[in-house]
């Protein structure tokens, strides 16, 4: 039996990587005893991959990672003893059973993801939404961007689903008001990260690099239902269902 463990991330702990997470849910499992299936072998560990690793320094209310179960547990007594056990900063919000195939894990099948950009340092200017809109009209946005060997220069147009300013903000994030709302292409196929569109979008706006540094809160991510010529996202949450 296969899972999927959604969690928010925010405070203090949105400074710690990847990999300090992936330590902490192991801690977790054991803890609230969790009956997660390990691999055989010499060195056996817990059966354990994330969606799509969040960056350090972002906060999230829809980050996912799926694991393997050697028995039933119900949802809600998975999510509130993982909560007992765990600290402020990381929080447990449902526990679903999920599709045995190996082609449905969370890592395989992510395609977007939400974000909103706030400011730490500045801030927008007054002109904001029409700035937004003349950005996202263009027909290429050329980016320089790094890979593990090089820097190309991608046009990252196709890979931004929506984006506009929006008003309203989430108690996870640090700042408010006057926001950016994007939905980017997320994944292994393709993968774009919101800071590379603030900077093309700082970059077009004429505003000083040093200007504004930007907060960045992820809101959900998504798998592609949809057919070949047609988008249709939903939630990874919804692919899974409530153990009893």
């Amino acid at each position: 039996m296969k899972a999927r463990i959604k969690f928010q991330k925010y405070g203090a702990l949105r400074f710690i990587g990847h990999l300090d997470v992936m330590r902490y849910f192991q801690k977790v499992m054991r803890r609230a005893e969790i009956p997660i299936a390990f691999t055989g072998g010499y060195s056996p560990h817990m059966i354990m991959s994330f969606a799509s690793p969040l960056g350090i320094g972002l906060t999230s209310e829809g980050e996912y990672f799926d694991i393997e179960l050697t028995e039933p547990i119900a949802s809600k007594e998975a999510v509130r003893r993982m909560n007992a056990v765990g600290v402020e900063g990381i929080h447990v919000t449902s526990f679903r059973q999920i599709s045995e195939e190996k082609k449905a894990t969370g890592m395989a099948i992510v395609a977007a993801a939400d974000y909103l950009v706030g400011t730490r340092k500045g801030v927008f200017p007054q002109n904001l939404e029409e700035l937004v809109e003349q950005f996202i009209k263009q027909a290429e946005i050329t980016v320089l961007k790094q890979t593990k060997r090089s820097e190309k220069l991608v046009d990252i147009r196709s890979m931004i689903y929506q984006m506009e300013v929006r008003e309203s903000y989430t108690s996870l994030q640090d700042s408010g008001a006057n926001q950016i709302f994007m939905e980017l292409a997320a994944g292994s196929v393709e993968n774009l990260k919101p800071d590379l569109v603030m900077s093309a979008f700082c970059k077009f706006a004429g505003l000083p690099e040093d200007s504004i540094t930007c907060t960045y809160h992820r809101l959900e991510m998504y798998a592609d239902t949809g057919t070949e010529n047609t988008r249709k996202l939903v939630p990874l949450e919804s692919l899974g269902n409530d153990i009893i």
